[in-house]
């Protein structure tokens, strides 16, 4: 049975990892590169997955 992602925030330990569920995101990529912002605020909640998703644009 496959377990929710808590308190882990590093991409390439939950992509090997085949016992976790994992939210794909990346679409939201290119939405960031076509905003042609120097900066972006990411305003989520506690464990919301705003780590995830940064560590999932590092690789």
């Amino acid at each position: 049975m496959k377990k929710i992602i808590y308190g882990n925030s590093n991409f390439k330990q939950i992509k090997i990892n085949n016992n976790y569920f994992y939210i794909d995101k990346t679409k939201f990529i290119e939405t960031l590169e076509n905003l042609n912002e120097d900066f972006v605020i990411f305003l989520r909640p506690r464990r919301f997955g705003k780590s995830l998703f940064l560590s999932s644009l590092q690789y």
